[in-house]
């Protein structure tokens, strides 16, 4: 594997790791639709999710969910070894993928319970595998617009 791409790999299972066990407790700890309430802004929360992204597009079902996944899985698993500039962030949306396919395979929905809200305007909630798909695919973003102005700029 070019360049050592397996600490990236493990970054990944790392991910997967640190996702599955927080919604494995929060299943066994946190009664379905409880709130835990941990600050003024940020509530722990045991909520299933059939959607995407704050459960989004539900009447597309479970096995197009998968689907998807494991096709992104499959191409994000060929850009960390191909592209070296971008292992951190293709090694985010891989961990993150692969928790909340998991989860889908499992239960057949995805487990979120992290929920920030401003008085009663609440965020969706989200979990681990969310968050590193979100900084992940951000990082992606910032890295594409950067290298796209330092090409015009030369």
């Amino acid at each position: 594997m070019k360049n050592n791409a397996y600490i990236f790999f493990l970054s990944s299972m790392v991910i997967f790791v640190i996702d599955q066990i927080t919604k494995y407790f929060i299943k066994t700890h946190i009664g379905l639709f409880e709130v835990v309430q941990v600050t003024s802004f940020f509530n722990i929360v045991h909520v299933l999710n059939t959607g995407s992204a704050f459960g989004m597009f539900k009447s597309l079902g479970n096995t197009f969910f998968i689907v998807v996944a494991l096709a992104a899985m499959a191409l994000v698993t060929i850009l960390i070894i191909r592209d070296g500039h971008n292992r951190l962030p293709f090694a985010l949306v891989l961990g993150g993928a692969a928790g909340n396919i998991m989860d889908r395979i499992l239960f057949g929905h995805v487990i979120d319970f992290l929920d920030f809200h401003v008085g009663r305007h609440h965020w969706p909630s989200f979990n681990v595998a969310d968050s590193a798909l979100t900084v992940g695919i951000s990082l992606l973003i910032v890295m594409s617009l950067l290298e796209t102005r330092a090409g015009n700029a030369g």
